[in-house]
């Protein structure tokens, strides 16, 4: 037990404990967590700070409205119904076409009106928000991603999970859906976590269920060495979240959208520490060189790559499969 915790702490590996004590609670305050964990509200502000978002088509806040669903999806053939507060992926229904008055998912599950508003009514009692609570149901614009991803991840919709701290992108992955983990993005689902190079923006390799691959296990395209398109946009649009919401420790969800590119899926507060499986490297060391900086709020998106280029080359991407390995995945 010591000679493992020892090879954690070599590889600058982060725990729940020391991620919640060291960052969350010194840099995240608690005033701003309902905006991050509404997806409502933060989509809005997001929005007043100039950040590109999939549109907002609808909200329903009450059973009377969702009584009423077949009037406010009329000439609405695809979309995501979301619980504004849920976690984890739970929740989501995913619609891509409307045919003989049912809704259709990408996988070909078929929804009628009564099974929508059914779901709305779950979502509004809390069956999926964090701690029960009543939550809102929410109708979001359907991302289309880009061509480019399609090989890589043949269904479902990809995104790319951004750590900001103190302003600066530390360690990033996407997220490939699969056919375990029904289309969703989502690592406890069966979804594909694969590492980035945060300077390159390059692909390093893949992680399933704690397992190295180097094949996306329903294309056979290989993970590694898969450029990310406009990744210096993406870093920049990451870490402008930061000062939207005011959090100093987040992660940033975004989504490569084929006509309007990188889009902001959504914020999480507490983001987790798989992560560090994706890159086999530990969080803590970056961290700690972020702390480093005079000032690292201020940094201009040049000097930030500039960094990060500087940083690639140095000892805070040593890895220590050993020491990954012993991490349990979340999501």
């Amino acid at each position: 037990m010591i000679r493992r915790y020892l090879a954690l702490k070599r590889a600058g590996v982060m725990g729940l404990n020391a991620r919640n004590g060291q960052y969350i609670m010194r840099y995240n305050q608690r005033k701003f967590y309902p905006l991050v964990d509404d997806k409502i509200r933060s989509k809005k502000v997001l929005q007043e700070h100039g950040i590109a978002v999939p549109d907002l088509l609808d909200e329903i806040r009450t059973q009377h409205d969702a009584g009423h669903l077949a009037k406010r999806l009329a000439g609405l053939s695809e979309f995501v119904l979301k619980p504004a507060c849920g976690s984890g992926g739970d929740g989501i229904i995913v619609i891509s076409k409307y045919r003989n008055e049912r809704w259709l998912s990408p996988g070909g599950r078929s929804y009628s009106l009564d099974d929508l508003q059914f779901h709305v009514s779950g979502i509004l009692n809390g069956m999926y928000s964090l701690a029960g609570q009543p939550d809102a149901a929410m109708f979001e614009a359907l991302v289309h991603p880009d061509p480019i991803l399609r090989e890589l991840a043949p269904e479902g919709v990809p995104d790319i999970r951004v750590i900001i701290y103190r302003g600066i992108p530390v360690m990033a992955m996407m997220r490939l859906p699969t056919r375990q983990s029904g289309g969703r993005a989502n690592l406890h689902q069966g979804a594909i976590g694969v590492g980035i190079d945060m300077a390159s923006g390059r692909t390093l390799f893949g992680v399933m269920e704690s397992r190295i691959i180097e094949q996306h296990p329903d294309s056979g395209f290989p993970v590694e060495r898969f450029e990310v398109p406009d990744w210096t946009a993406l870093l920049d649009l990451a870490a402008r979240c930061q000062k939207a919401v005011g959090l100093g420790y987040l992660g940033v969800d975004i989504v490569l959208d084929a006509q309007r590119g990188p889009l902001v899926l959504e914020l999480n507060a507490r983001p987790g520490l798989a992560i560090q499986i994706a890159n086999q490297a530990g969080l803590e060391r970056r961290l700690k060189a972020v702390d480093r900086l005079a000032d690292p709020e201020k940094m201009s998106p040049g000097e930030r790559l500039d960094w990060l280029a500087r940083m690639a080359d140095s000892d805070w991407s040593s890895k220590s499969a050993e020491s990954i390995s012993a991490i349990s995945p979340t999501h």
